[in-house]
């Protein structure tokens, strides 16, 4: 398998843990296939610590770009030569761009992707959100909060500082005042579809968004639970779209 990848003439990767299952495959290998891009191949890159991805830049010269997931958004910063100034001040990168001097450089395409796909359902009294976890992932998600003048909190199972708290401290006033729930942690992805942050749905209602990350399955428990309360749902398939085809725009610019 190793040598077949070294046979392609541009190769693109998803860097991540536990990732058989990635919609950026999927993706990537349609889209090379519509463009006719025969010697274009995107494969998995799943290692088990991220002391290990220098070894696959290592091994593939051939390597043009990546997209970076769960859990090594973070820890991948120390091994680029450059990161931009968006991903700096977010604090998450999950595209790499491989130069042709073959220096590495990160971006954030996960803030452009949720900033176009939760615009279209946010309504004037949406002013105030939850982020629940605090992975990479949230971090753009509280980037593009800001942008938008978005009040957020991070919920969490062991809150770090007062921008936190812990799905304890949910009250119905603190659900009712953040009619916007985002969801960033794993939970309910499949295939353990049953699972869902344990967050008080009782006080969830048509005034409410809730917007789920994951997009396996189409509807969450999480989403369900809320539609069934009347709020509007949105899964992270566009966002996805969006920050795929971001990510093929940076790797193809000069």
């Amino acid at each position: 398998m190793e040598n077949e990848l070294e046979t392609y003439n541009s190769l693109f990767g998803l860097l991540g843990k536990h990732i058989a299952y990635s919609f950026s495959r999927g993706y990537f290998k349609e889209k090379f296939k519509a463009l006719q891009l025969s010697d274009y191949h995107y494969t998995n890159f799943d290692i088990p610590t991220i002391e290990d991805f220098p070894k696959i830049i290592k091994q593939y010269p051939n390597l043009r770009g990546m997209n970076v997931t769960i859990p090594y958004k973070e820890d991948v910063i120390p091994f680029l030569d450059d990161v931009h100034k968006k991903a700096k001040k977010i604090g998450a990168v999950n595209t790499i761009k491989i130069r042709k001097d073959g220096s590495l450089k990160g971006y954030n395409t996960d803030c452009y992707g949720f900033k176009k796909s939760i615009k279209p359902y946010l309504k004037r009294h949406h002013k105030k959100a939850l982020i629940l976890g605090t992975g990479g992932a949230s971090k753009a998600i509280a980037f593009v909060f800001e942008e938008l003048n978005i009040e957020y909190k991070f919920v969490s199972r062991k809150p770090k500082n007062e921008q936190s708290i812990s799905y304890q401290d949910l009250s119905e006033k603190i659900m009712k005042s953040h009619p916007v729930i985002v969801n960033c942690t794993p939970l309910g992805t499949f295939p353990k579809i049953e699972d869902c942050p344990d967050i008080p749905y009782k006080y969830v209602s048509k005034d409410f968004l809730l917007f789920d990350l994951i997009y396996n399955p189409s509807e969450t428990t999480f989403l369900k639970l809320g539609r069934l309360q009347g709020a509007q749902i949105a899964n992270g398939y566009k966002m996805l779209e969006f920050q795929a085809e971001k990510a093929w725009k940076i790797w193809n610019s000069h």
